[in-house]
C-alpha cells in the first residue's frame, strides 16, 4: 500500500469518526435542550395556575365585599327615616321594595311573570 493511500484512508477514517462524534454530541445536546423546554413549559403552567388561583381568590373576596356592601346599603336604605326633603322622599317612594331575578345590575327580567310594579308583562314574544 502506498503512502498516499494510507494517508487518504487515515484521513477518511478520522473525518468519518469526527462526523459521527459530532452527530452524537448534537443529538444529546438537542435532547437536553428539548427537555429543558419541557421543564420551562411545566414551570410556566404552574406559575399560570398559581396566578389564576390568586386572581380567582381576589374575585371571590371582591364579590364577598360587594355583597356585604350591598347588604349593608340595602339594610340602611330600608331603615332610613322618611326624609323631610320632598325630592328625597319621592325618590324613596319610587324605589322597588324587592329586586326581581336578573335586575341586580339594572337589567330587565324576562323570567318573572310580572313587571317591577307588579303588572303583567306587555311585550309578547
Amino acid at each position: 500500500m502506498s503512502t498516499a493511500s494510507r494517508v487518504t484512508l487515515g484521513l477518511a477514517v478520522s473525518v468519518s469518526t469526527a462526523i459521527i462524534g459530532y452527530v452524537h454530541y448534537k443529538q444529546s445536546a438537542d435532547r437536553l435542550r428539548l427537555h429543558d423546554g419541557v421543564l420551562r413549559d411545566v414551570e410556566q403552567q404552574q406559575r399560570r395556575k398559581h396566578e389564576n388561583t390568586y386572581a380567582l381568590q381576589q374575585q371571590i373576596d371582591m364579590t364577598k365585599q360587594l355583597k356585604a356592601t350591598q347588604a349593608s346599603s340595602n339594610s340602611s336604605d330600608t331603615h332610613d327615616p322618611p326624609s323631610t326633603n320632598p325630592a328625597r322622599s319621592n325618590l324613596q317612594a319610587e324605589k322597588p321594595a324587592v329586586q326581581h331575578e336578573g335586575e341586580a345590575f339594572g337589567g330587565v327580567s324576562h323570567s318573572g311573570t310580572t313587571n317591577r310594579d307588579g303588572s303583567p308583562p306587555t311585550d309578547i314574544a
